[in-house]
């Protein structure tokens, strides 16, 4: 019978190739990839490896000597090439790989496949921003960890304490926002069973503050999702007034009360949209509108570096589309003198300010534009974000 040790080699490698080949063969999901992996006592250390691998995969490709996009048998010679770059702790039995200097040199003086981005998309995002270069190598560093402290239940100080004394060492940056100082599996512990924390990145937490939710309103977060958003704004509103929440997705609306039902929430409602019959019952009906649109999620890439391998031209193109169309008609929720946040996780201006200001021009003087701002890892330790603040005139 092998020992512990053989069997420690053969769970960790076996694993890394199923995520890989589940992520760069099959297109599945990488966080989806991970729930199913088997890594065994070296489950941290297996997933961060596979999170490196899925963002680098093109450059240990090309280093390794295969053609992109990959296929199931190129991927234990992407092990070796992250071996000999690397030198990882982890146990695994690779055929060596003598790196040719050459080669090396060849690969590094190419950004496209040292930074590990598809053709397209690496070129797309260079004729769009001209910190693409910078942006590049910024979105392939693994995210900080924040969490939002849910003010229903205390504040960010208070969750620093709570958080140390359960081992999980963090900082309260502001009053509601904690930034752990290394990775912690925070879903065990006692604060979020009590639903004192979300995990959500800095720059997420400034969409909802931009739309600044005040006791007492009716607030509709119309693409709510599983609704990270959605909870910030019930916290700004203190339970207090109406809080809609509203999605295509019955499942993530399910997801949503569920969290809800966790962090205390008491004044969500949930709407499945099935059509524009709930749009127009809804007429102005609203003080604040938050429409945090589908988006390509370049904006995300540290914190989803798979997305790059699955995401395709022709679906940003559909994604600006449906960005018009929610423009187009979500807004009529809207009452006059209130306000709206278009939010995206996207880096593109085609669908952030170009998206804003062609729905003002549409708009004939309905909207104006009272501020917008677009944050990434250049201008602070956060993902992707544009957001735009929208005042619907009387």
């Amino acid at each position: 019978m092998p020992s512990l040790s053989r069997w420690a080699f053969f769970m960790t490698q076996a694993a890394l190739l199923t995520v890989l080949d589940s992520v760069l063969v099959q297109g599945f999901p990488l966080d989806k990839a991970l729930a199913r992996a088997e890594f065994g006592r070296h489950k941290s250390e297996g997933v961060q490896a596979a999170q490196h691998l899925v963002r680098f995969a093109r450059r240990y490709a090309a280093l390794a000597g295969r053609n992109w996009p990959v296929k199931s048998q190129d991927l234990s010679a992407l092990l070796a090439a992250w071996q000999a770059m690397e030198k990882p702790s982890l146990p695994l039995k690779v055929k060596p790989l003598n790196l040719d200097k050459a080669q090396l040199a060849a690969v590094k003086a190419d950004p496209v496949l040292w930074e590990s981005y598809p053709d397209w998309l690496y070129q797309k995002m260079a004729q769009a921003l001209p910190q693409w270069p910078a942006l590049a190598q910024a979105l392939n560093k693994p995210p900080a960890q924040y969490l939002r402290a849910n003010s229903l239940l205390g504040d960010a100080k208070a969750l620093k304490e709570a958080l140390r004394a359960e081992g999980v060492q963090c900082d309260a940056l502001d009053q509601d926002c904690v930034r752990l100082k290394r990775f912690a599996n925070v879903f065990r512990t006692q604060a979020f069973a009590q639903g004192r924390f979300e995990q959500q990145d800095w720059g997420s937490q400034q969409v909802a503050a931009l739309l600044a939710a005040q006791p007492g309103m009716t607030v509709i977060d119309a693409c709510a999702g599983a609704g990270g958003k959605t909870l910030a704004l019930a916290a700004q509103m203190g339970n207090k007034g109406r809080l809609l929440a509203m999605d295509i997705f019955d499942g993530k609306l399910q997801a949503l009360r569920k969290r809800a039902r966790r962090a205390g929430v008491h004044n969500l409602e949930t709407r499945l949209i099935e059509g524009s019959a709930i749009i127009k019952r809804l007429k102005g009906k609203a003080d604040r509108l938050l429409l945090d649109v589908p988006c390509s999620g370049v904006g995300v890439l540290r914190r989803n570096p798979d997305c790059k391998w699955t995401l395709a031209n022709d679906h940003i193109d559909n994604l600006v589309a449906i960005q018009r169309q929610i423009l187009d008609s979500y807004p009529r929720m809207l009452k006059p003198g209130g306000l709206l946040v278009y939010a995206t996780c996207s880096l593109l201006p085609q669908e952030n300010e170009l998206q804003v200001a062609d729905f003002i021009e549409r708009s004939q003087g309905q909207f104006v534009l009272e501020s917008e701002q677009t944050l990434s890892p250049l201008t602070g330790d956060t993902d992707g974000f544009y957001m735009a603040l929208l005042r619907r005139q009387q």
